[in-house]
């Protein structure tokens, strides 16, 4: 199976194993600059988000995701 990564990743990682996409630094996601990220760091300093993993691993994230499936499935 094959996807076309580079509409969700920077150039630099277009033809990246998705292992090391999801420990580059978080602005390796097309759409977040690097001072997005630091701004995101000084804004939630106690999560310490630091790469792509990091974030899908967020707990609030999960939750946010959790809540959006659910409410798609009700009537």
């Amino acid at each position: 199976m094959t996807m076309n990564i580079d509409k969700f990743v920077i150039k630099k990682y277009e033809t990246s194993p998705l292992k090391e996409i999801a420990d580059a630094p978080i602005y390796a996601i097309a759409g977040i600059s690097e001072n997005g990220a630091k701004l995101l760091n000084e804004a939630l300093p106690n999560i310490n988000i630091k790469t792509v993993r990091d974030l899908a691993n967020l707990k609030f994230v999960k939750w946010a995701q959790a809540i959006c499936t659910l409410a798609d499935g009700e009537n």
